[in-house]
């Protein structure tokens, strides 16, 4: 471990990301490698207070049970910008007093992402400088293949980080070890042992503020080809060779290229719906339609669920029903639209 502080920006930092998932992951990590030298800093349009930032930073560090000393340790560096850094001067006043090795996190819609790249690519960044960004990456494969090439221009692909949170599950991580390590477990996981996977997640969480961004994507893209599909792939994928990014995200790819809807029939192999009014966890929730900010013009969907194949279970076709992404099957119910049938998976 190095004795440098690293400096974690995170653009887009007044957002639910960051204070639901990056900052509570970086406590965790801070919790085991207490030797770690960290500084963050935001930068957000919103604007947000000194005290209103450590709140927010505390809070989640909390969460973590990182110890209240190493918590007030990071306070004293820990500072947010309030900046549009799509604008260049604004942006320059971001990184002005920033020193390397930084990296930096994108939690900003795709769009945006672009055209920060974009301006940073004009910039002359430290060299050991590192980008991570989340989902979704672009809205297409053509908008992905573009952001990738803009991206390239910034910095070399050995310092880019695309991030799916789901795979810092431990159990989606534990299911390498219960494939590949597990002598009793190991033998069977084939075709001529499983009839068919189902891979459910039972979500909690509704738009909390997010309508803008459910009304383009819904559960398809929000959830099902980056989160689920990854799940997937850590099921279903040949035995890697060496535990290293490149061979595991080979072996993902392979798996995924010989998947395909089942029937080739999406009408039939899918079902989409949007989640009615219910209790979650003790919390009323509306219906989606009712939700602050959605517009009723688009028709998202909170529920997905997809049947698929693949042809890599021991080289014979396994149905896979992928991606069911929805708001508490426990708790709110669900109003469906005519798409279709399950499928094989029911």
């Amino acid at each position: 471990m190095s004795d440098e502080t690293t400096t974690l920006l995170i653009f887009g930092a007044s957002g639910d990301l960051t204070s639901r998932l990056l900052l509570p992951g970086l406590g965790t990590l801070l919790a085991v490698e207490p030797g770690r030298k960290v500084r963050v800093v935001g930068a957000a349009r919103e604007a947000i207070s000194e005290d209103e930032w450590h709140d927010k930073f505390r809070t989640a560090m909390e969460s973590a049970e990182l110890p209240q000393e190493r918590i007030e340790q990071l306070l004293t560096t820990a500072v947010y910008y309030q900046a549009d850094v799509l604008e260049q001067e604004q942006l320059d006043g971001v990184l002005a007093d920033l020193e390397g090795p930084i990296v930096m996190y994108f939690a900003l819609p795709p769009q945006i992402s672009m055209k920060l790249s974009a301006l940073l690519e004009k910039m002359d960044l430290p060299v050991d400088t590192r980008l991570a960004l989340e989902k979704p990456f672009g809205h297409d494969p053509e908008s992905a293949a573009e952001f990738n090439a803009q991206l390239l221009r910034v910095v070399p692909e050995s310092r880019i980080h695309r991030v799916d949170h789901f795979i810092g599950v431990a159990t989606v991580l534990n299911l390498m070890g219960v494939r590949f390590a597990n002598r009793l477990m190991e033998p069977i996981w084939n075709s001529d042992h499983i009839e068919r996977v189902d891979i459910n997640y039972d979500e909690t969480l509704a738009l909390e503020g997010r309508a803008g961004y459910y009304d383009s994507a819904g559960a398809l893209k929000d959830m099902t080809q980056s989160h689920l599909l990854q799940i997937l792939a850590f099921f279903a994928m040949e035995a890697p060779a060496r535990l290293t990014a490149d061979e595991v995200q080979s072996l993902k790819a392979q798996l995924l290229r010989a998947t395909s809807l089942w029937n080739d029939d999406a009408t039939v192999s899918s079902r989409r719906a949007r989640y009615s009014a219910g209790t979650v966890d003790g919390k009323e929730i509306p219906d989606y339609s009712s939700e602050e900010g959605v517009d009723l013009a688009v028709r998202p969907r909170r529920l997905r669920k997809l049947s698929s194949g693949s042809t890599t279970l021991a080289g014979r076709t396994s149905p896979l029903c992928c991606a069911v992404a929805r708001l508490s099957a426990r708790s709110a119910r669900k109003s469906s639209s005519p798409s279709g049938h399950h499928g094989t998976c029911h």
